[in-house]
């Protein structure tokens, strides 16, 4: 626990940047609350709903359901569902629904597949030209989401997704319906495998032709081998840390094993817990009165004392703004400076999120803020009203599930550390700005030599052309390497930790070496510092796109700083450059289906704005509405 001038430091540091968050959004949070209730008032479930509605509604349910309806007029749940088998952290949602189904029957309830919605797996995609649907997949999913429950026949839902967009989409388009309780049902991480510290030491092996491609895929195999989320600490685990500070989940629910009993436990206690919520009952809590300012500051300091993933300082600010609630990297950044880091989970440490969920997990982390009063507890959630609800954890106990108190003392202090003894009195992110734009790095992982670097630039229009660089030998020297075109109207924004190995190969050959960017790194992000999401982005113009080989780059990550140097009349010249122009490539523009999403990329606003393309509430519609004549 911080000494009492600390403490007084942290909380007012706290409440100025939700006060900060309040009078910034107050407008636009206003008018979503009130669309929501006005919502619930005039279109709230079956309200103006005819026979024949009614009729296509209930046709395929099973007799006595259909009796529960008509006749009993008792609620229904919604089942969005991100289910599919290609992706192991989804492929254990394929029999939830008949889980759920059987959990609102007992409570004399009814519930339905209101319907699916896409989810692509990143591993997949890393490098390759799908990779370039990713983030735009994110907004497929918030539409899907909404047309899911565009029926208007549901009491409430509940959301079935894990993985890195997949989670964020859901919520930007529950949110749409915000008049509704929801639920998130996670599916829990897979047993470890292979150690991802020695996973990456072999993929950096591979990227120096030291070992092979056998080599490679064993190992890979040995680390992603079961069903249940990967379990490094990226995107897809992140979410679902986010999703239990928010008090979007069961208490507890995040990193329980898929085959557990437990994790059915909680699929059924997240089911019925939706159907107590609702507007019938006496519990009426709604997703829009979860998700407030405070939820969003409890998540970004949750996502900062776990060292959590890049990402977020996009998908954290899109989910935000549909519920009328207006962040930026600032916030981060402030917030960053005053967090202390108390987790060390792959990337930033050799544990995984079975040691981690082990050593004491969210429950630990949410006390140990709460304790040193950096969480906002009187919040509402889904198990009631408190964030101390998630200090506890789920057990079974006589085959029923009930909650105790989360462990007091960390398992394992290599992994988990006390608010009063942190791995590192700050957070792991840091804003980063100077005459190159505005970016974001993550330095829990970076090593405190490494965060500050200095070195000649090398230009690349695409990481393929990074990788033949490598490949050909001509890196082998201090470099900061730019990667541009890479924004959301670019190219869509695709991640580039396929550049990881490489760049990690020559860091370990004792360079100096950087990476700045406008497109994504992994969750997964590492070792090497990495200026990310930077902007304006090249293709609207950016600094970036004025750089050129040679040019001298600091990245400083201490004093957030990212900067080319030079006298007034290097500068000078600098700033007079035409900027370059974005390679054309019409086969890239459409195959694997790229062509389809040219409208996202056309509309898309900036990664500090969320990098989406609709707009998700009046947040983003003030912005976007068209001049009225005078």
């Amino acid at each position: 626990m911080p000494h009492d001038s600390q403490g007084a430091n942290v909380v007012g540091e706290v409440a100025a940047v939700t006060e900060r968050v309040i009078a910034r959004s107050r407008a636009s949070r206003a008018a979503y609350l009130a669309r929501c209730e006005r919502t619930q008032q005039e279109l709230g479930p079956l309200r103006g709903m005819s026979c024949a509605n009614l009729a296509h509604g209930y046709a395929a349910l099973p007799a006595n359901d259909k009796l529960r309806l008509r006749v009993d007029h008792a609620p229904n749940l919604g089942i969005v569902t991100a289910y599919n088998d290609m992706l192991s952290a989804h492929q254990p949602y394929e029999r939830y629904p008949s889980v759920i189904r059987e959990a609102a029957r007992a409570v004399g309830a009814v519930a339905q597949v209101a319907g699916g919605v896409p989810a692509m797996c990143d591993g997949i995609t890393q490098g390759n030209a799908g990779m370039e649907l990713s983030l735009f997949s994110r907004d497929a999913i918030a539409m899907g989401t909404a047309v899911a429950l565009s029926h208007n026949t549901f009491d409430a839902a509940v959301m079935l997704g894990v993985c890195d967009k997949i989670v964020p989409g859901l919520l930007m388009g529950a949110l749409q319906f915000g008049h509704l309780p929801v639920v998130f049902v996670p599916a829990g991480p897979m047993a470890s495998g292979l150690p991802n510290k020695e996973k990456a030491r072999v993929r950096q092996l591979y990227a120096t032709g030291q070992v092979g491609r056998d080599a490679l895929l064993e190992a890979e195999c040995a680390a992603y081998h079961g069903a249940g989320t990967c379990t490094f600490y990226g995107t897809a685990n992140s979410n679902q840390f986010l999703m239990e500070i928010m008090g979007l989940h069961m208490p507890g629910a995040a990193f329980i094993h898929p085959d557990s009993g437990l994790r059915d436990a909680l699929t059924v206690a997240a089911a019925q817990r939706a159907l107590a919520l609702t507007a019938r009952g006496n519990a009426y809590t709604p997703l829009a009165r979860i998700v407030d300012e405070r939820a969003v500051v409890n998540a970004m300091i949750g996502l900062l004392a776990t060292g959590g993933s890049t990402n977020h300082t996009i998908h954290l600010v899109a989910m935000a703004r549909s519920a009328g609630i207006v962040i930026d990297w600032n916030d981060f950044d402030r917030l960053s400076r005053i967090t202390p880091l108390l987790a060390r989970v792959y990337p930033n440490g050799s544990a995984d999120v079975n040691h981690f969920h082990a050593a004491g997990g969210v429950a630990y982390v949410i006390a140990q803020l709460l304790d040193a009063r950096l969480l906002h507890e009187d919040v509402e959630t889904v198990a009631g009203r408190g964030l101390a609800r998630y200090a506890q954890e789920p057990v079974m106990t006589d085959g029923k599930l009930t909650w105790r108190d989360g462990p007091a003392e960390s398992g394992d202090k290599t992994v988990l550390a006390p608010a009063s003894a942190p791995f590192s009195h700050e957070g792991g992110l840091r804003l980063m700005a100077g005459n190159l734009g505005r970016g974001v790095i993550k330095v829990s992982a970076v090593a405190e030599e490494h965060r500050l670097i200095e070195a000649p630039a090398r230009v690349f229009e695409s990481q393929e052309a990074l990788q033949a660089a490598f490949e050909a030998d001509e890196l082998n020297r201090d470099v900061v390497a730019v990667v541009r075109f890479q924004g959301p109207n670019a190219n869509g924004m695709p991640e580039l930790h396929r550049l990881t190995p490489a760049l990690g190969a020559l860091q370990d050959a004792g360079h100096r070496v950087a990476l700045v960017t406008d497109g994504r790194m992994s969750g997964a992000s590492g070792k090497v510092p990495a200026v990310i999401h930077v902007g304006p982005e090249a293709l609207a113009g950016g600094p970036l796109a004025r750089v050129r080989d040679g040019d001298l780059i600091r990245v400083d990550a201490v004093a957030g700083t990212l900067e080319l140097i030079g006298d007034d009349e290097t500068l000078a010249e600098f700033d007079a450059r035409e900027p370059a122009v974005a390679p054309a490539d019409d086969f890239a523009r459409f195959s694997l289906g790229r062509g389809l999403f040219g409208l996202f990329r056309r509309h898309a606003r900036t990664a500090e704005e969320g990098g989406s393309a609709m707009d998700l509430s009046e947040a983003d519609a003030a912005q976007t509405a068209p001049a009225v004549a005078q």
